[in-house]
């Protein structure tokens, strides 16, 4: 595993949390890893539905202990950037006070991919936001690993055929 950054960090004036990895897997299967539902499990949480993959399109996202995440996808363009809307709170809907959007852009480097995470909006939060970016960005450290880990592992066919 080739980290760009070795965690991720916090801009406090922009109020963003930051990460930008190398992922020695193709940019389509990157794409693959964080859009379908069974694939988004295998390294980010422990559950996820996405029913509706199109710009407005709502689903959750599960995280044993924490409960369940609204999410809504505000980009979806294949296989270049996808960023969603999530709330902060389990069980709760979306709102502008309780959520952030976090936005992956994928570029070709040789073999593999560029990934990078742009979660925002914490700013929002009120007074939470220190504490939300604190949590996030080491969510966003160990989540990334365990992506790029899932994705350099050995090829693993999933349940309709294709390989992940």
């Amino acid at each position: 595993m080739t980290s760009i950054d070795q965690q991720a960090v916090i801009d406090p004036e922009k109020f963003q949390v930051t990460r930008t990895v190398l992922v020695h897997a193709t940019p389509d299967r990157v794409w693959a890893a964080l859009t379908r539902d069974d694939l988004i499990a295998r390294w980010f949480g422990q559950t996820a539905s996405l029913p509706d993959l199109r710009v407005g399109g709502e689903g959750v996202f599960g995280f044993d202990g924490f409960g369940e995440f609204a999410v809504r996808i505000d980009e979806y363009d294949e296989p270049v950037a996808f960023a969603f809307t999530w709330t902060n709170q389990p069980s709760t809907p979306l709102r502008d006070d309780n959520s952030t959007q976090v936005r992956f852009t994928l570029a070709p480097d040789g073999p593999g991919t560029l990934l990078s995470v742009v979660e925002s909006g914490f700013d929002r939060l009120g007074e939470g936001s220190a504490r939300a970016m604190e949590s996030n960005r080491s969510g966003w450290t160990g989540e990334l690993d365990e992506l790029v880990v899932f994705l350099e592992s050995a090829h693993q066919t999933v349940p309709d055929g294709r390989t992940a």
